[in-house]
């Protein structure tokens, strides 16, 4: 496989942007080796500058449900272009996109778009603050929520911790505002419900995590959130950034049967493009400006080109048949990567929500940040390379998902796998 045009570009890059890269995974440093620069794709492939195809299972880490240029997008995207790239003021595709996920998803009844998932967690947070008049918010190891101050923080060595900054530039005293618990460990909530009992503002969770590996929820976790929040007057936000349209047409919510107070979404809403948004019970989202008096505002939230291409996207994930063919091909791939590593020797745990995929290097069973943490990166380093030589570009990093589009060919899955089992004996 020839680098020296991405090694080269690389080079360049790190004379200029810091590390090299706009976003630290990028950079490859979990895996080893430099990062491939991305010139061009289509369909389920992806082709960096030196001319090296790939199957890509990282779809710019989840928005790309559709695959790569998918036409109906590109052309959606081309015409709001043709009217102008940013007005400052109001337009009706904001309100189209609004509807479309309006109508998927039960538990919002307003929605305010903006640029980022960061933004949208953030300007969650905020308004749960502001409706309840509470400080403290609950999140779970191993979720991640975006790099806002108060969301960059882990938990110590009791499940009851206060929250310490994990990055420089983090004042101890707005991070102790949060505390971190162990996702899927209903007993952890109850307890910190009980002891901050009437200073939590909120709950803030992936309703599957996908940044620690992809590890679903527990049966009864999703369920005892919402009753405990519910008891307690606790506002409850499901962070569906990546889950949102992902694992099913009414996001993770639909498909768990859930109802959060709040959802923030990002990724496929977009189409590919930046975006943004939360959204949720319609008397708690009046209390944002300028019909309430918490504020939030944004010059770029509901730009034209990425509210028509999440128009054209969620308009086709309207059609039932795109997650049923999601949801064969995923589960056959689930399938193929535990057959590839038990063919290689490897004691490996694939783990598995709908159209994310994760393979840990560990027995398992994952099912937390905990367990995460046991799989061996350094195999997965190599296995990276190894996938990498065999054509199939995977995430950087032990702890991301793998993504399936409905661009991806039975053909596509077919060589994934049996390239997982040439890769697994020699990783």
């Amino acid at each position: 496989m020839k680098t020296e045009n991405s090694i080269a570009a690389f080079e360049e890059a790190r004379k200029y942007i810091p590390g090299g890269v706009n976003s630290p995974v990028r950079a490859f440093g979990a895996v080893g080796g430099n990062p491939l620069f991305i010139h061009r794709a289509s369909g389920s492939r992806i082709t960096d500058i030196d001319g090296n195809e790939f199957i890509d299972y990282v779809c710019s880490w989840g928005p790309l449900i559709l695959g790569h240029c998918n036409a109906a997008v590109v052309n959606a995207t081309k015409a709001a272009l043709d009217c102008g790239s940013s007005f400052g003021a109001p337009t009706t595709l904001e309100t189209e996109l609004a509807r479309l996920i309006v109508e998927a998803v039960p538990s919002i009844q307003k929605v305010r778009m903006v640029s980022s998932g960061t933004e949208a967690t953030m300007s969650a947070i905020r308004l749960a603050r502001g409706y309840t008049q509470r400080d403290m918010v609950i999140k779970f190891d191993g979720c991640y929520h975006g790099h806002a101050d108060g969301l960059l923080v882990k938990a110590g060595s009791g499940a009851m911790t206060f929250g310490q900054p994990t990055s420089p530039g983090i004042p101890e005293d707005y991070a102790k505002n949060t505390v971190s618990l162990p996702y899927n460990d209903i007993n952890a909530v109850k307890t910190a419900a009980e002891k901050f009992k009437g200073k939590i503002a909120c709950v803030i969770v992936e309703p599957v995590a996908g940044n620690m590996g992809v590890v679903p929820p527990r049966a009864g976790f999703l369920e005892g959130l919402r009753e405990i929040t519910a008891k307690e007057d606790i506002v409850l936000i499901f962070d569906e950034v990546m889950t949102g349209f992902r694992v099913g047409p009414a996001s993770a919510q639909g498909l768990y049967n859930i109802q959060p107070d709040l959802t923030t979404l990002g990724k496929i809403i977009g189409g590919g493009l930046p975006v943004g948004a939360y959204g949720g019970a319609a008397h708690i989202m009046d209390r944002i400006s300028p019909v309430g008096t918490i504020y939030q505002a944004g010059t770029l939230s509901g730009n034209p080109a990425a509210m028509a291409a999440g128009i054209s996207t969620l308009k086709q994930l309207r059609n039932q048949e795109i997650y049923d063919a999601l949801e064969k091909k995923s589960a056959r791939l689930e399938d193929g990567l535990r057959e590839a590593a038990k063919k290689a020797g490897r004691f490996c745990c694939v783990n598995r929500a709908a159209s994310m995929l994760c393979l840990f290097f560990t027995p398992g069973p994952v099912t937390d940040y905990k367990s995460a943490l046991a799989s061996n990166a350094e195999k997965y380093a190599r296995y990276f390379t190894m996938m990498l030589e065999e054509g199939i570009y995977l995430a950087p990093s032990q702890f991301e998902a793998m993504f399936v589009s409905a661009a991806h060919s039975d053909e596509d899955i077919e060589r994934t796998i049996a390239a997982a089992e040439n890769a697994l004996r020699k990783s």
